[in-house]
């Protein structure tokens, strides 16, 4: 099968219109982030100020007569400072939103029409799967917001993926191509499909854990009576809900990494007669399920939740960046044509 030089270029130009996008994403959802210290005490204000109010009104009643139209136009201010700041909290998110959305829509269609420029699914060489993952991580975020509000995790989803397309364009660049007869398999879009939902549930997840041990430390000191000062992390979620979406995240993902590891060794025995031959990669697939085993363990251990469970977590994804950035590239192996050639 031929290869069409045409859409491929076509392809790598919507990229690059994808990057440009989810680059003014992330400004817009740094600036939403910059202003959390000052809407967060605002929000505050806006929250205590109900609970002064009627005890000046009501004093004020005694000699002026009915404090009726007082108090309404005190809980009218009130209401109207409340509703100013939670439009300027979600302007700047709302803007960062559609530009991802917009960079979702330019990212996926470069990356199916490199599936059709070679014919195959697109993502058999380390630049294909770079480019397709951070698609499919984008796509779980927004579909995620569907469901929960998790806005304020924008700049840590977008920034990542802008990262990862920086490395794959000037690093990881492979010219559009066959691929190597151990790839011509229906395994190809079963196994690499389900481990790139898994990957970007775990990219997800490690966003919200650094998050909630940054939330968590804060917390600590201010329940110490130390001075924490003015930060974004102001307009984050506390800690219990950071740590229990993450663990959320983490739950849904370990099984689809699980059928990762099956599948690939299934795949494994048709191509090379094996499922098990201590491949590099077959291994740290291994090494990143255990990691991952351990900290759903940990969380259901007592005296091993929280801060010690989420470390657990970090050290399972820096598993898998390895497994991602080294093995694939560096180590020799069964999987080395995933390589930059």
């Amino acid at each position: 099968m031929s290869v069409n030089e045409s859409l491929a270029n076509q392809a790598n130009v919507l990229l690059y219109g994808a990057m440009a996008a989810y680059a003014c994403a992330f400004i817009a959802y740094t600036i939403d982030l910059a202003g959390g210290a000052a809407r967060a005490e605002r929000e505050r204000d806006a929250a205590t100020a109900p609970a002064r109010e009627p005890a000046a009104v009501g004093a004020a009643s005694e000699f002026t007569g009915p404090s009726s139209s007082v108090s309404s136009g005190a809980s009218s201010g009130v209401d109207l400072a409340a509703d100013t700041s939670s439009r300027e909290r979600r302007q700047a998110a709302a803007i960062g939103t559609s530009l991802t959305i917009l960079a979702l829509v330019l990212h996926v269609a470069s990356v199916t029409m490199r599936g059709v420029a070679v014919q195959r699914p697109p993502w058999s060489n380390m630049f294909e799967f770079a480019t397709a993952g951070a698609a499919v991580v984008t796509l779980v975020y927004v579909i995620a917001l569907r469901w929960r509000d998790l806005r304020y995790l924008g700049a840590f989803v977008v920034g990542p993926v802008l990262l990862t397309l920086g490395l794959a364009v000037v690093v990881l660049y492979t010219k559009a191509a066959q691929v190597v007869p151990s790839l011509k398999s229906y395994w190809l879009a079963i196994h690499v499909s389900v481990a790139f939902i898994a990957s970007a549930l775990l990219t997800l997840a490690f966003s919200l854990t650094v998050l909630y041990l940054a939330q968590d430390r804060r917390e600590v000191r201010r329940a110490k009576g130390q001075s924490v000062g003015r930060s974004f992390m102001d307009a984050l979620p506390g800690s219990r809900e950071l740590d229990l979406n993450s663990y959320r995240l983490h739950a849904i993902a370990f099984p689809l990494w699980t059928f990762t590891l099956v599948a690939g060794a299934i795949w494994a025995e048709n191509a090379w007669g094996a499922y098990w031959s201590w491949d590099p990669k077959e291994v740290w697939t291994f090494v990143i399920w255990v990691v991952y085993a351990g900290y759903l363990h940990a969380r259901a251990t007592r005296g091993w939740q929280g801060r010690k469970a989420a470390r657990i977590a970090i050290v399972g994804f820096g598993c898998l960046l390895f497994n991602f950035l080294v093995v694939n590239i560096f180590f020799v192996g069964f999987h080395s044509y995933a390589g930059v050639s």
